[in-house]
């Protein structure tokens, strides 16, 4: 088990649940704007956001940000050590550095300031920034060094991570400190690609790291918008039953289907996907992809040509027209407590 970090109120390793990030892409000076996008994360399912702080202005809007939310604000700091002061003075509740550009000197400031906050630091490796023959070993040992770098400097609340853009060196990597480092462990994917291919290839590192009891916290690095990083990450967790949440099922459909599957699940998920309750919810298109193909489906619907059966663990609740499954299977949810 690796050690604990508390992040405001977030518990970081230490057998706490595996937590998820996002960052946001807005100009941190623009502390509307930011808590917005701050605001719809958490929404998604996000339990701390990194926000960028590339000078002293956004430092200095860090205060107000910090202030207009309530989830654990982590400060980026890249090359000056005093955005990274000026951050933890402003209340970011966890700063991210690397070590390998901010001079000695400065890592030392760092340190004492967090020390005397209690204030958490991610330190780590990026594959972009090392050589391009660095092997798994290597990248796990520059993470490692880093870490004694802000021991030697006197700080040891710690989360270590290593990114690379490659789905098997990622999950090489992550093995290898795991092995090696108790400090929690941050996971994923770097330059992950577009929302559809990054959640796919940050799914296969992330999933087969977690599957394996490695890793404390995650994050989904997609262009764009950061909520599908959010949706994805969160989604993951409940596919491998590391967090409560609501699980639609639906028949792959095919010329014996009777409604609309796919977009009824879809409304479904979005509608019922954050509730923090374990729940299996079947969409089914016909009667062969019915009641029995559904089975340990809390709820269902079965699809008919006029009429559709609806279903509460494996037994009929009633029958409906198809121009009211939607409300029918809402009114069935809210009754039984969903």
């Amino acid at each position: 088990m690796t050690k604990s970090v508390n992040v405001g109120n977030l518990t970081i390793g230490g057998g706490a649940p595996v937590s998820v990030q996002s960052m946001t892409d807005t100009p941190t000076t623009d502390i509307k704007a930011t808590v917005g996008e701050i605001e719809a994360l958490q929404r998604a399912g996000a339990d701390l956001v990194r926000v960028s702080v590339p000078d002293q202005a956004s430092a200095k809007a860090l205060k107000s940000i910090v202030e207009a939310t309530t989830l654990p604000i982590v400060a980026d700091i890249h090359y000056d050590y005093r955005l990274a002061i000026a951050a933890m003075e402003s209340g970011a509740h966890k700063i991210r550095i690397n070590p390998s550009n901010t001079p000695a000197a400065g890592l030392k400031e760092i340190a004492q300031v967090a020390n005397e906050r209690l204030i958490p630091i991610r330190v780590g490796v990026n594959r972009g920034s090392v050589k391009e023959n660095a092997t798994p070993e290597m990248l796990a040992s520059l993470a490692l060094d880093a870490a004694k770098r802000m021991e030697d400097a006197g700080c040891d609340r710690l989360v270590l991570a290593v990114k690379s853009s490659d789905v098997r060196e990622t999950v090489a990597v992550n093995r290898i400190l795991a092995k090696k480092t108790d400090y929690p462990l941050h996971i994923g994917l770097t330059e992950a690609g577009t929302t559809q291919s990054g959640i796919i290839r940050s799914s296969a590192a992330i999933g087969a790291l977690l599957l394996e009891g490695i890793g404390d916290t995650v994050r989904f690095s997609l262009s764009g918008n950061p909520v599908p990083e959010v949706i994805g990450a969160v989604r993951l967790l409940q596919s491998l039953g590391l967090r409560e949440g609501v699980h639609v099922v639906a028949c792959p459909t095919c010329a014996r289907t009777c409604i609309d599957v796919a977009g009824l699940a879809e409304r479904l998920e979005r509608r019922f996907g954050n509730l923090p309750k374990n729940l299996k919810i079947a969409v089914m298109g016909c009667a062969v992809n019915g009641i029995g193909e559904s089975q340990g489906a809390d709820f269902g619907v079965c699809g008919g040509k006029d009429k559709s059966v609806l279903f509460r663990k494996g037994q009929i609740v009633k029958t409906v027209g198809n121009d009211c499954i939607e409300a029918e299977l809402d009114a069935l949810l809210e009754e039984c407590g969903g």
